[in-house]
């Protein structure tokens, strides 16, 4: 009874958890007393992510870096509280994301003047489906160049988790994103979807208040508090994001094997590449607009931290608007609307990089000749299944699914098993990049419909964390 109490009910039933637990709670506790002594936010999260990557090194370490670290039990152990610090983390964040999503577009649409809402919706699929493209590209150049595949033995066996998506017609899934069911939308987190019902809403309330304004008034009054609310709390929540930068990434770490790592080492290195390629395109965009490139990077760092860390782009949404709003001169409509469709739609790193290369890995592996034909194919399925995508769980695995089934390889997903076996590494900077390129392409959206307010860009003083803006709101 004792040991099924420790060890399947509180899960701590090794020394070694306990000491790690311990150390968990002092490092929490270093990180107070920089938020104390009035550390920036920015640097706090800096400080974190280098705790995290070295506590989830010294598990390993500990433990003799071990081919399948989740049966060492003080490992399993260990990420299971870890894994309530940070999974606790990104489930607050989660709780905004639909009420923030509905209420800040209906808000923004509200103070919408003439045909602006048609502009803004053309100009972001315009510029997210270029940047996807672009994305695409630079995935299939450098797979190219690297020959990814063609020096890799294929898995010698099938498991469950690498069987290939159900991929239904792009013009289904689309279909499937249409507001049928506002409230299954919600539960499904189906952001596209969420979107255009709040963007109807939104459009209905400005109609209407123009022969019904005393009616209508109340209604738009609420929207404008309840806005107002849901960004106070998530700025509280998102102060809390040093804490669980430690715990998330220190996890990711502790549970994947060196030697895992090491059997796609090329592999993640190319994709890392490429990230770091598609995000120098990204600066070098703003940079075209007239933008300092390094301004962005400085006060973007919050909501890139977060998504390469969490290694979730829907639920780094709330800071990536926020970022948007405060600190980049971003304008309400546009940082709602851009942030929120790239969430899940046309995002450059789940759905464009990743996804181009493992098609050519695949292609070399299984044999299949890569020629310019080829690859204008493997382009074009990419690029609209990156919209066909949107909403869907596991976005990534879902992407490679549909780019291989798309260019007729489906019977060859399992030949990606080693990959999808790493994939939380590699998934962190995956999301980092989705999230820059949603920035990005908000950005550029309102800097070419002439709202960007190019001053407030540029002021180093907005450079601030969840505090100071928390701070500010309430005065």
């Amino acid at each position: 009874m004792t040991s099924f109490f420790f060890h399947d009910f509180l899960m701590i039933s090794r020394g070694l958890t306990v000491v790690f637990l311990i150390v968990l709670v002092l490092l929490f506790v270093i990180m107070r007393v920089m938020e104390k002594r009035k550390a920036s936010f920015a640097r706090r999260v800096l400080v974190a992510t280098g705790i995290g990557l070295v506590l989830g090194l010294a598990i390993q370490f500990v433990a003799g870096f071990p081919a399948q670290p989740m049966e060492e039990t003080f490992i399993v152990e260990t990420t299971k509280w870890l894994g309530l610090v940070g999974n606790g983390f990104i489930a607050l964040v989660r709780m905004l994301v639909i009420p923030l999503i509905m209420v800040s577009i209906i808000h923004v649409i509200i103070n919408m003047q003439g045909n602006d809402l048609g502009r803004l919706a053309k100009t972001t699929i315009a510029v997210t489906m270029i940047m996807v493209m672009i994305s695409v590209v630079v995935g299939l150049g450098l797979a190219v160049a690297f020959r990814l595949g063609t020096n890799f033995a294929a898995p010698a066996a099938v498991t469950p988790d690498t069987a290939i998506k159900d991929v239904h017609p792009v013009a289904d899934t689309l279909l499937a994103l249409l507001p049928a069911n506002p409230v299954a939308a919600m539960v499904e987190t189906n952001i596209i979807a969420l979107v255009i019902f709040s963007a109807f809403l939104g459009a209905a309330t400005m109609r209407m208040s123009k022969k019904y304004a005393n009616i209508v008034k109340p209604f738009a009054d609420f929207i404008n508090a309840f806005q107002k609310i849901i960004l106070s709390v998530a700025m509280y929540v998102i102060r809390l994001m040093p804490y669980a930068v430690i715990a998330m990434l220190a996890n990711t770490i502790a549970q994947r094997g060196i030697q895992g790592i090491l059997e796609v080492a090329l592999f993640i290195a190319v994709l890392y590449l490429g990230l770091a390629v598609v995000f120098i395109i990204q600066m070098l965009l703003l940079a075209v607009h007239g933008l300092n490139p390094f301004t962005y990077v400085r006060k973007g760092f919050d909501p890139m931290i977060m998504a390469f860390t969490s290694r979730s782009s829907v639920g780094t949404l709330p800071v990536t608007i926020g970022t948007l709003t405060h600190k980049l001169g971003v304008s309400e409509g546009t940082a709602n609307f851009v942030a929120s469709f790239n969430s899940t739609a046309g995002m450059q790193g789940c759905a464009g990089v990743f996804p181009a290369m493992l098609v050519v890995f695949v292609s070399n592996l299984g044999g299949t000749p890569v020629n310019a034909t080829f690859l204008v194919m493997v382009l074009i399925v990419i690029s609209i299944g990156s919209l066909g995508i949107a909403g869907i769980p596991g976005t990534a695995t879902m992407a490679a699914s549909v780019a291989l089934s798309g260019t007729g390889m489906a019977a060859s997903f399992p030949l990606i098993s080693p990959i999808l076996a790493i994939d939380p590494i590699i998934d962190m900077g995956r999301s980092c990049i989705n999230v820059t390129g949603a920035m990005t392409n908000a950005i550029v959206v309102d800097k070419r419909l002439g709202r960007l307010d190019a001053a407030a860009y540029g002021d180093m003083g907005l450079a601030r964390g969840p505090d100071e803006t928390a701070a500010a709101m309430e005065m």
